[in-house]
């Protein structure tokens, strides 16, 4: 009597909740789940497949996202159930088509009704279901299929599922700038009537190495989506960077401020860049805009001041002379300090300065180090072979010392 009561009791609250629209609570699985809206696709010119997700709840990339490149993906929310990944990637291994992997999942499932899974196979073909008792729930429950994407999602205001199927259509960009967007437009449309807390971009594919590779989660906010935008620009901003340094390496200036503005704008708030987009408006010669950037990482965040010493160079500048304090370096600070000035390919100025630094007794391996290296830049090997044999008797550990000295004499 007391197990059938505690079963009653279990039966009315789920009933109760799935009425409000809630995510569904599995009292009786004791599983964690995830209501959300999403949307699939697969780039047939990239050879990448790519899912974006938001939700009510925590920590949605953690359950929902499954890719394997050259073999498929799958979405799977609502009450997750990673098996129809699981199973369904062994199953295209099997050579069944991304329906079969899917259905044949959900015939053994108990727990189909309360599911939305979606898949894509390696060319692009897809194959979506929501599970019937969804449309009990607060808000719609659907999905729809478009050329090589999905896009489904439950407890959403009307307009979610055509806003992202229009936007992801007509947008350009990258696959995860295009999913990105078409989640945006879900949101913009009303997204999920109960709220949101968290949202991922994932995008594997082929021949991606792994720094191309896109993994971004934002597990707990107030504003996922835009705090997933902002870390999207993140990601394209210190492409777009490494592009202006680049473009400075081979001497095209135009596309190197170019490049170098659209990153500013797309790295702004990541304070951990700014010493670098310091340094490449050093070397285009806008010294007073390194200085903004300075001023701007020390702003934001106090211990920037750690970058500090790579900027000794701009210590005579009217807005640096009090920022600077050189009588402070230790002899990292110095360190930091020439390797800067030989990173930006002033290497007659940094082996001035450790001469004058070793002059007042002011040296360690890695300054005697650098000097070598600067002499090595500056093709005198004679000198070069003097300071690196010197920094490797102060510390026969200096690996880089040792490897730019083997480097010489094999020559």
């Amino acid at each position: 009597m007391k197990n059938h009561i505690t079963l009653l009791l279990i039966t009315l609250l789920i009933s109760t909740l799935s009425s409000y629209g809630q995510n569904l609570p599995s009292l009786l699985t004791e599983r964690n789940i995830n209501s959300t809206f999403s949307i699939l696709a697969y780039d047939e010119n990239a050879k990448e497949w790519g899912i974006a997700v938001a939700t009510n709840n925590i920590y949605v990339g953690n359950s929902t996202i499954y890719i394997q490149p050259e073999l498929g993906a799958f979405t799977v929310i609502a009450e997750t159930e990673p098996r129809y990944a699981l199973e369904g990637f062994e199953k295209l291994k099997e050579g069944k088509s991304i329906e079969q992997a899917i259905t044949e999942v959900k015939e053994n499932d108990n727990g189909s009704n309360y599911r939305q899974i979606s898949g894509i196979d390696a060319n692009g073909k897809v194959y979506a279901f929501t599970g019937k008792s969804l449309k009990y729930w607060n808000g719609n429950a659907s999905e729809l299929l478009g050329e090589n994407y999905v896009v489904m999602g439950n407890q959403l205001a009307d307009d979610v599922l055509s806003e992202m199927s229009k936007t992801y259509e007509n947008s350009k960009g990258t696959l995860a700038q295009r999913l990105l967007k078409s989640l945006v437009a879900g949101q913009n449309a009303g997204g999920q009537i109960s709220g949101k807390q968290s949202a991922a971009v994932v995008v594997k594919g082929t021949n991606n190495e792994w720094y191309n590779q896109i993994d971004l989660r934002v597990d707990n906010s107030k504003k996922p989506i835009e705090e997933l935008q902002t870390l999207m620009d993140y990601h394209y901003g210190r492409i777009r960077l490494n592009q202006a340094l680049y473009a400075i390496r081979e001497g095209n200036s135009k596309r190197a401020k170019q490049k170098l503005t659209e990153a500013e704008s797309m790295l702004d708030g990541w304070t951990g860049m700014y010493s670098k987009i310091a340094g490449a408006n050093v070397i285009i010669g806008n010294d007073d805009a390194a200085v903004q950037w300075i001023k701007k990482g020390l702003g934001e965040n106090p211990n920037w001041v750690v970058n500090l010493p790579a900027f000794y160079f701009l210590h005579n500048h009217p807005e640096m002379k009090s920022v600077i304090q050189p009588d402070s370096f230790n002899t990292k600070d110095w360190a930091s300090a020439i390797g800067m000035l030989s990173n930006l390919g002033r290497e007659l100025e940094a082996i001035e300065l450790a001469k004058e630094l070793m002059n007042k007794n002011i040296d360690s391996s890695y300054l005697s180090y650098l000097l070598g290296r600067s002499y090595f830049y500056e093709k005198e090997q004679d000198n070069a072979v003097t300071y690196l044999e010197k920094a490797l008797k102060m510390d026969k550990d200096n690996i880089e010392a040792q490897s730019l000295l083997d480097r010489i004499r094999s020559k």
